[in-house]
């Protein structure tokens, strides 16, 4: 990562330099705002730590001339303590971060490798949008969430690798759509997806599903039968509702993922199978595993790679996009207003995506015109007064514990000081609860 420290003080730049250089960053340095111009169109810089107060131009006007010659361009601006309103001022000019001098070292690196963090999920994200347009490939995300851009960076890093991968999230959020998405993005791409919903199949025909049967190995078995295993060869599996398999198929379907060979029911000939597994569930399988509910051994073998998919209302800002996108594949005219785009948002959706699709049918098909206002929308919707109606109260109480920074975080520009204050406490606690809340702010 390139970074250009300016400041008018040689001390700090050498501190700032020196502390970087240490940490494997290649670093550029400038004393005044027209050098650090300079510096910047000259270089590929990825980020700027800009000190606010300098003898040719301030960081204002420095910062502004970033933007506007690279509107993405990443900048941390120093300014002097206590400067809560020059704060306030550079995060609307866009500058990413600000912090207050004396640059604390450990701080200063941790802001740095969150951008960096986040440079690498956007040029991720980029490479799979450019691939599924390239390719025409028949999946589409809606990815305006950090959350959702750091799904989609696990995907792009876990497709091309052979390993099996865990992808879990509630119902609605898409999980089916991602292992698509994997599939279609690795080296197995021309082999066959085949998904098998281990909540539909009756548990006396599981291991026939699986692993296919003989002619005349149970009732009813009238000719041989291929089972997805064989199906998917040389392709990819997909075991949704995995946490639904009964203990006795968990045990066969590990010896099968560590051998590499099934055999059929009523057969006697192993067979081998060269197949990518992967598995979704919307349970909680290390729940499961500690009442014994689902083997530890599996549980071990199939979540090599983890792929967690938030819920939609961890992600609301992608609501709009994801509205465009269903009225576009309904080839609808019908346009939201205002106050209906904003109850929208408001909702929790405990149906996730798949809540959401369903109301927009039920929505335009019922509406007398294209223009849809509050009072066309259904009433769980119309009456909704931001509360969440399900989960236990830990759940809840820390989705409104999220509603309440995010909104605070918004109505101060993301500034933390101001927002901290907002809410009454300190600025070191909110970093602590947006961490473990995982709020992050949508650069």
């Amino acid at each position: 990562m390139n970074i250009l420290v300016v400041d008018d003080e040689p001390l700090q730049r050498d501190l700032l330099g020196g502390f970087l250089r240490k940490q494997g960053y290649t670093v550029f340095e400038a004393a005044t705002g027209a050098e650090a111009l300079a510096q910047f169109m000259h270089h590929p810089i990825d980020l700027v730590l800009l000190d606010h107060r300098m003898p040719d131009m301030n960081g204002d006007q420095v910062l502004a001339r970033i933007k506007e010659h690279t509107p993405l361009a990443r900048v941390i601006m120093i300014t002097a303590y206590g400067a809560v309103d020059t704060a306030v001022r550079v995060m609307q000019l866009g500058a990413d971060d600000f912090l207050e001098k004396p640059v604390e070292l450990e701080l200063l690196l941790a802001r740095i490798r969150a951008i960096e963090e986040r440079l690498y999920i956007a040029d991720d994200v980029a490479c799979v949008e450019e691939t599924i347009d390239a390719e025409a490939l028949p999946v589409r995300m809606i990815a305006a969430s950090p959350a959702m851009r750091q799904v989609l960076s696990l995907v792009l890093r876990s497709a091309p690798s052979p390993w099996t991968a865990l992808i879990q999230g509630e119902t609605g959020t898409g999980k089916e759509l991602i292992a698509r998405l994997i599939h279609l993005l690795s080296p197995r791409k021309e082999g066959p997806f085949i998904p098998l919903n281990c909540a539909a199949v009756p548990e006396g025909l599981f291991e026939s599903e699986l692993f296919g049967h003989e002619k005349g190995a149970f009732t009813g078995a009238a000719n041989r039968r291929r089972g997805v295993f064989e199906q998917a060869h040389q392709g990819t599996l997909l075991l949704d509702e995995v946490g639904e398999l009964p203990l006795a198929v968990q045990a066969k379907l590990l010896r099968a993922l560590q051998e590499k060979t099934i055999c059929r029911v009523g057969g006697e000939q192993p067979i081998g199978v060269d197949v990518r597994i992967l598995a979704a569930t919307n349970r909680d399988l290390k729940q499961m595993v500690a009442t014994d509910a689902f083997r530890e051994d599996l549980f071990f073998r199939l979540n090599v790679l983890a792929i967690d998919i938030p819920p939609l209302r961890r992600r609301k800002e992608e609501i709009p996009a994801l509205i465009r996108f269903f009225l576009d594949k309904y080839q609808s005219r019908a346009v939201f207003d205002d106050q209906a785009l904003n109850q929208l948002t408001k909702y929790h959706f405990p149906g996730n995506i798949r809540e959401l699709e369903h109301i927009l049918q039920r929505t335009i098909t019922l509406a007398r015109s294209p223009s849809i206002g509050l009072r066309d929308l259904p009433p769980e919707i119309r009456e909704y007064r931001g509360i969440p109606a399900e989960g236990d109260l830990n759940t809840r109480l820390a989705e409104m514990e999220r509603q309440m920074l995010v909104e605070a975080l918004d109505n101060h520009n993301w500034v933390q000081t101001r927002a901290a204050e907002a809410l009454g406490i300190s600025e070191r606690v909110l970093r602590y609860k947006m961490e473990r809340l995982d709020i992050v702010r949508n650069t």
